[in-house]
């Protein structure tokens, strides 16, 4: 991990070389940061000392699996030629690999593919095991125990079983009761009205078609791998009682089939548990306590590194490999922890802790919000790095070339080179200085450095301000050396504590939280407030106002001082995140150490009321939909005039009121009706039970039962229903791996069969040894269909072989009988489930599809237009008009839009396998249009934060934006209209103009007058006109940068879809 560390004497490995010439002359004008004071968070202490943000991970060691010496790393090439070479090089191989081994076998995922291959060995014990089997009846699909183990593997933690077991139980309810409602429509109709036919109809449209469409919606609706194979388990017991029992065909009621499947569900599900329980149990709550640590981990390292990066004005840092490895463990690491948190929620509420759950939600809400203050950071400081590459660019100007020169700086500079000196020393001001000795006072710096007349008293005025800095370059210079020190100690002490928390090491994991963190943290940010106060004071008063300047260059000075004060306002706001962080933490110690009374609140699920209800889905907005559709009464102020006439065309009205004729409920009810067939979930479960409906109609023809019967097209019926997505895409995936799982399940039971030849000893060792690969791909490979697939095509074939050959199964002389013909078996087998794979992908493709692409690019285009809508109210004028602050938006629309990015990255991954004649989708592409997209919500979370902290404007902060509404008008209304074109390019796939109006203009625009009005204020003599402080720019700065990042993304977004679509030309205006 990342963390500063404070040293009482200089470092010798950071001493500089002994060198001479050019080189020494060079190191010996390094500039330095005087010394700080920070605050020890162990122990609350003050300590003035040189600090250095160091980053141990830019030091890559030996691999810890290899030796001292380096031949080791050669040692698979090294070639001899005598054969006791060769033998002992294969004898150290071997054994190497053999430790190798052994060591991943003590890795959780090693742990976890035994686990699952232990309950697959016990779960296929229910065929092989006379007693078990008898126990099941002589009914055949004794192997949908082992298929039970698989689906609901104990791979996972208690908190994930437990809701395996709930959802699987489930299950098997729904699937009981569609069974008992088609057996009882089958025997009504057969025995009181001698209609059979009419019960076949209603068991194909209504349970067969309703009944799985409904599974379909379900499935779709959650979109969680508990609940699809919840839902696979449900399809097959539906199935096989209704397609292939004789029961429901002959008008017969009988439960043998139920109580067998009930029996198997419950003996699957009980297996799982107790393997999960007892062999290398895995707790949720453990696992949650240990990714909040990594989470903290790599939080305190990228603010380490960004810190020093804005420090030093160098881009090293944040494009270090130490850098991506520590955002690439924090985003891996919180999906994880999120994943935790919620299995961990069914442990807290099994054991009665429901409190504690409710706090570690907080606290997960809680780290959420630090990593978009990081971003904050990281934003600013990018904004910092632009800028400082810029600069050169503007200072080669004529209008530049005089005010760039740094004069303060002292001694002769070439008007040529003025651009580049001037970012030499930039670069040279920031630097930061090897550790020195604590307790003395930095030393004056050294005739002609370049902090000689910055650092000394007597440069200073006669009123005691800094002397005046005349380029933006020198305005970087003049904060860092102001609050340098208070930025650095800051950040020591709060990567100190967050190396420190939240909990202490396994396997108790107890709260890490020292009795002084609180009150640290707490000194540590007073004293960065002051020193932030001061330095922006002295920042503003330095820049030299008085001189006339393009407009460019003004807005340059502006967006220096923006950039300035907008990091140290996020530092800022992190470190006052983290008071909140350890309160939420401390909360949580109190409860855990306390009396723990426990309640199950939850199981009176009926008490909640109205308001509650309703309060909580304000408060927590998780609760709430992706793009939730405004109400008629909650409109935005925004929308256009024609979008209010759609909507309120879409709802029903009479022409007047009180003279409804009796057609007026009939059209609005209809108009509800067309509303709800629009919606994709509907016409999903509604094409799912289409094609069960036409599939299982098979079964009840007289001419085709015996075929379907043969074939075995209950288990094609299965097939389809785990085929069918929402999106072509996603079937095609699903498709392909339920494929080639197939061929590979029935070749291997195929080989084990007349391998064993039907020795049940070795059957089932074969099955264990053929699990684990399966249980490797599904676990630790996280390819779950291809595994799940192998496993039910390989108990499909040589666990049902098996049955046959000891009488277990009624009636299936088809297959051989107590002789099975294993590849007729499994041919059946085959032939069935490709059937029902071409059929799953025919009723994706043919009935209301749903193309991926299309369904990214259409939602992609409306969140564009989305961003747009928020945009064009312009977050700031709410605060003058007085409305409230959830017009620009609040933090349930912020994390509507953040989950429908994910869902959306999702669409992108499914449109991959999507295949067009136009070629393949490009990926790639789409995946930097998401980034810069995630990029631009962070920066409207960033005016988020600075707006939520104080929604009451001041009189000063009043004044400065009535001052400058037509400029930001203006701004939100370009980048307002540059989301509309991008947002209208995607959509229609047609080539952009590439002469697009730019932000940066208005922007420019902005800044300008932010200076000009900060120049009239200055000069102004009337002491009774309201002034606004240094503070009141605050809110204008932050508003300047987020509309700058905001520019910048479009950009890339811009010649993303350029490359994509092309641009307009002469050639594709053609008048014909």
């Amino acid at each position: 991990m990342s963390s500063p560390s404070p040293s009482d004497g200089p470092a010798p490995a950071e001493a500089p070389p002994q060198a001479s010439g050019r080189k020494s002359s060079r190191w010996s004008r390094r500039t330095k940061l005087k010394n700080g004071t920070f605050i020890l968070p162990a122990t609350g202490e003050r300590v003035r000392r040189q600090i250095t943000l160091r980053n141990p991970g830019n030091f890559q060691g030996p691999h810890p699996q290899l030796g001292d010496s380096s031949n080791d790393d050669y040692f698979p090439l090294r070639r001899t030629y005598s054969r006791a070479g060769t033998f002992r090089t294969a004898v150290e191989n071997t054994t190497a690999s053999a430790k190798e081994f052994w060591r991943w076998l003590q890795t959780p995922t090693a742990k976890g593919v035994l686990k699952c291959s232990l309950a697959y060995l016990l779960g296929s014990m229910g065929t092989f095991l006379p007693p078990l089997a008898h126990f099941l009846g002589k009914q055949d699909g004794k192997h949908i125990v082992a298929t039970i183990t698989v689906y609901f593997h104990p791979a996972r933690s208690v908190g994930s079983m437990e809701e395996g077991i709930l959802l699987g139980l489930a299950a098997f309810l729904y699937a009981t009761f569609i069974a008992i409602s088609g057996m009882a429509t089958s025997v009504f109709f057969e025995s009181q009205a001698h209609l059979i036919g009419v019960a076949y109809a209603l068991i194909i449209i209504v349970f067969c078609g309703g009944g799985l469409g409904l599974v379909g919606w379900l499935k779709q609706k959650f979109n969680s791998p508990l609940v699809n194979v919840a839902a696979s388990t449900a399809s097959i017991a539906i199935i096989t009682v209704l397609t292939k029992e004789n029961a429901v065909h002959v008008g017969m009621f009988t439960n043998d089939k139920i109580v067998q499947v009930m029996k198997m569900v419950i003996m699957g599900l009980s297996t799982s548990f107790a393997v999960s329980m007892l062999v290398w149990p895995v707790s949720a709550r453990t696992e949650l306590r240990e990714t909040m640590i990594k989470t903290t981990d790599s939080l305190s390292s990228m603010l380490t590194m960004i810190t020093r990066g804005f420090l030093s004005g160098s881009e090293t840092d944040l494009r270090s490999s130490s850098f991506t490895k520590a955002l690439a463990k924090y985003k891996s690491v919180y999906s994880q922890m999120t994943k935790n948190l919620r299995e961990a929620k069914f442990e807290h509420y099994f054991l009665g802790h429901e409190e504690q759950y409710k706090i570690q939600d907080r606290l997960v809400n809680c780290m959420q919000r630090l990593s978009q203050s990081i971003g904050g950071l990281r934003s600013a400081a990018a904004t910092q790095f632009t800028l400082l590459r810029e600069m050169p660019n503007r200072g080669g100007t004529p209008n530049m070339n005089h005010y760039s020169i740094p004069q303060i700086y002292g001694g002769p500079f070439s008007p040529t080179s003025s651009a580049k000196q001037d970012r030499f020393a930039v670069l040279t001001a920031i630097e930061e200085a090897s550790e020195e000795g604590s307790g003395a006072e930095d030393p004056p710096p050294e005739e002609g450095s370049p902090l000689h007349h910055i650092g000394r008293p007597s440069s200073k005025n006669g009123n005691g301000t800094m002397p005046t800095a005349r380029t933006p370059s020198e305005i970087f210079s003049r904060f860092i050396l102001q609050l340098g020190p208070s930025m650095k100690s800051l950040a020591y002490t709060l990567s100190q504590i967050l190396d420190e928390l939240p909990f202490g090491e396994g396997p108790e994991y107890a709260i890490a939280i020292n009795e002084h963190f609180q009150t640290s943290l707490t000194d540590a940010i007073k004293l960065y407030s002051v020193a932030r106060s001061d330095a922006l004071r002295e920042l503003y008063k330095s820049k030299d106002i008085d001189r006339d300047r393009p407009p460019s260059v003004e807005a340059d000075f502006e967006e220096v001082a923006a950039s300035c004060g907008h990091f140290s306002f996020s530092l800022l706001s992190f470190a006052e995140e983290m008071q909140n962080f350890m309160t939420i933490l401390e909360e949580l110690k109190d409860l855990i150490d306390g009396p723990q009374p426990r309640s199950w609140k939850w199981l009176r699920f009926w008490w909640k009321e109205r308001s509650s209800k309703k309060q909580s889905a304000d408060s927590d907005p998780e609760r709430e939909s992706l793009i939730d559709q405004n109400r008629e009464n909650d409109v935005p102020k925004d929308l256009p005039t024609f979008a209010l006439q759609r909507r309120r065309s879409r709802t029903w009205k009479a022409e007047s009121e009180g003279q409804e004729n009796p057609r007026s409920g009939l059209y609005r009810y209809a108009i509800v009706l067309l509303r709800f067939m629009e919606r994709d979930d509907i016409r999903f479960a509604i094409k799912v039970g289409i094609g069960a409906a036409l599939w299982s109609m098979f079964a009840f023809i007289p001419e085709t039962r015996p075929i379907y019967r043969h074939w075995r097209g209950e288990w094609g019926l299965v097939s389809f229903m785990l085929v069918c997505s929402m999106t072509i895409g996603a079937s095609n995936t699903t498709g392909y791996a339920r494929f080639l799982a197939t061929f590979v399940g029935a070749i291997s039971a195929t080989l084990v069969w007349a391998s064993c030849q039907g020795n049940p000893f070795a059957l089932a060792f074969c099955g264990w040894l053929f699990s684990i690969p399966c249980f490797y791909l599904i676990v630790a490979k996280g390819k779950g269909p291809l595994g799940r697939f192998t496993l039910l095509t390989y108990n499909l074939s040589a666990l049902y072989s098996y049955s046959l050959s000891v009488a277990e199964v009624d009636d299936d002389s088809d297959e051989g009988g107590t002789a099975p013909a294993i590849i007729e078996i499994a041919s059946h087998r085959v032939a069935a489930v490709l059937a029902g794979v071409v059929w799953g992908l025919i009723i994706t493709r043919v009935v209301w599809p749903i193309s991926a692409r299309q369904k990214f690019k259409d939602g992609l285009s409306l969140l564009w237009l989305r961003m747009g809508l928020i945009w064009k109210r312009d977050p700031l004028s709410a605060m003058v008009e007085g409305e409230s602050k959830e017009s620009y938006m609040n933090l349930r629309e912020e994390f509507i839009l953040q989950r429908y990015v994910l869902q959306l990255d999702n669409l992108r991954d499914a449109a991959t396998n999507e295949f067009e004649l136009r070629g393949p989708f490009p990926s790639k592409a789409y995946g930097r249009i998401i980034e810069s997209t995630n990029k631009m919500l962070n920066a409207f979370h960033a005016m988020n934060l600075v707006i939520e902290k104080d929604p009451t404007p001041t009189d000063g902060e009043t004044l400065l934006l009535k001052h400058t509404l037509e400029e930001r008008m203006q701004l939100c209304a370009r980048i307002s209209h540059l989301f509309q074109v991008l947002a209208s390019s995607l959509r229609l796939e047609y080539p952009m103009n590439d002469a697009l109006p730019s932000a940066e203009r208005p922007r420019d625009r902005l800044l300008t007058k932010i200076f000009q009005y900060r120049k009239s204020a200055a000069s102004s003599e009337d002491p009774s006109a309201v002034v606004a402080t240094d503070e009141d720019y605050e809110l204008l700065y932050a508003y300047a940068l987020v509309t700058g990042q905001l520019a910048e993304e479009i950009k890339k977004i811009e010649k993303e879809v350029e490359l994509l679509f092309g641009v307009v030309d002469e050639d594709l205006l053609k008048l014909q």
